[in-house]
């Protein structure tokens, strides 16, 4: 509890000391959603990236399987930190979102005029189910990487150990596997692009 007020305690001050340099929270929520929304881009070239390397890597035959094997390790690393970094991005515009909403809620009680406070309070309702739609679809994207992540770690993990042709060859399952994982997850974060574009243009107008 100490630790979430102290957290709390620090958004506050850093939301307030943005405010006196201009910067409001719509104004860091439109950033962090536009950065969310690049991250997943760029999520999406990794993993493109690292099935490539692993579809390589599956039709490999008398080569330097070492050099493979570093090559695929290099692009899972990749995705991950890509992964690590949706994430991060999801969490700084829910934090921002909170605390711009929690706001709003508080300054209804501030109108005299009932017809303004009607107004505002239903723009309130509505960018909040714009907002929520937009971050249960970037929740679904970031959900589905997981699971990609697990299986190329765990052939990558399979591959150090066996670094032979063999090994090589068994991986040619696994592969068509992966690249359907990857078409819905790629398939997914179009959709929280998507979404993450209509929330801007909505926002946008307030």
């Amino acid at each position: 509890m100490a630790l979430t007020l102290l957290i709390g305690g620090c958004s506050k001050t850093y939301y307030s000391t943005m405010e006196k340099m201009g910067f409001h929270k719509r104004d860091i929520l439109v950033d962090r959603v536009e950065n969310a929304r690049d991250s997943q881009a760029d999520a999406q070239k990794k993993f493109k990236s690292a099935l490539e390397q692993f579809g390589s890597v599956v039709q490999l035959r008398n080569t330097d399987l070492k050099k493979a094997y570093d090559k695929m390790e290099s692009e899972y690393n990749r995705s991950q930190k890509a992964a690590e970094k949706v994430s991060k991005r999801i969490d700084d515009v829910e934090s921002v979102a909170d605390a711009l909403f929690d706001e709003w809620q508080d300054e209804l009680k501030l109108f005299k005029s009932a017809e303004l406070r009607r107004s505002s309070k239903e723009q309130l309702r509505e960018t909040k189910t714009h907002y929520q739609e937009m971050l249960a679809s970037m929740h679904a994207a970031e959900e589905s990487m997981a699971p990609v992540l697990q299986t190329f770690h765990d052939n990558v993990l399979f591959l150090k150990h066996n670094l032979n042709a063999q090994a090589i060859g068994s991986l040619g399952s696994e592969f068509s596997s992966l690249k359907t994982d990857i078409d819905e997850l790629i398939e997914k974060m179009n959709a929280a692009i998507a979404e993450s574009n209509a929330f801007l243009a909505k926002i946008g107008t307030r």
